[in-house]
């Protein structure tokens, strides 16, 4: 059997190949690197590097870790100061003798809207006896936490920390890993608990019972 001839591509056909697959292989580079962006920015990491457009400030998504410090052994909390996002000015110092719940949270962050309805109604169920929740509100813009706010019923004050200024106060004590996370402090200003990840009602709702009998 006769095989027919073979003829080279033309020079156009094949520099048209080749440019077809260089596109696909930068395509493909492309596809990889927003994956590792996805992956990064969803992992737990240091508070406010960034902001959350740019995948700087992490949140913990799928994951929970809590911290229970015994006997009073926890770090003295930091007196933090600043202003509401009302408009109001705060201090830590003068929750002393309370029991207070600390949230560092953001509009922008899906686990801490998962979580709101429960911090909300726990800061309603704990408010008669002495338990008193603060948000911490980073890298946000005042309408979109405010907006954030009135979705889920948040009825508790919350700091503005736009510079991450309030979280930073934190990292010599007990750091925040990420967003969302929780803080349980005693009546004597000392962390008791700490949430990393998403809270829910009925983990959190243990720790503070447990923080306000007296028992950490």
């Amino acid at each position: 059997m006769s095989r027919l001839p073979r003829f080279p591509r033309p020079a156009a056909h094949t520099a048209r190949a080749r440019l077809v697959l260089h596109a696909r292989g930068a395509a493909g580079a492309a596809l990889a690197a927003v994956a590792a962006l996805a992956i990064t920015g969803c992992a737990g990491g240091a508070i406010g590097q960034d902001t959350p457009v740019s995948n700087g400030t992490n949140f913990v998504a799928g994951s929970y870790a809590s911290t229970v410090y015994a006997n009073g052994s926890g770090p003295i909390v930091p007196d933090i100061k600043g202003t509401t996002l009302a408009g109001r000015k705060f201090a830590l110092a003068a929750y002393r003798g309370d029991v207070v719940v600390l949230n560092f949270w953001g509009s922008w962050c899906v686990p801490c809207r998962a979580e709101a309805p429960a911090l909300a109604a726990l800061a309603t169920h704990f408010w008669s006896r002495g338990v008193r929740f603060i948000g911490v509100d980073i890298q946000d813009s005042p309408p979109a936490a405010e907006a954030f706010e009135h979705t889920f019923r948040i009825s508790y004050p919350s700091l503005n920390d736009p510079g991450d200024q309030v979280a930073l106060a934190f990292q010599s004590t007990v750091p925040p890993a990420g967003i969302p996370t929780t803080l349980v402090i005693n009546r004597t200003g000392r962390v008791a608990a700490r949430i990393v990840g998403q809270s829910t009602y009925s983990a959190l709702g243990r720790l503070i019972a447990s923080v306000s009998a007296g028992k950490s």
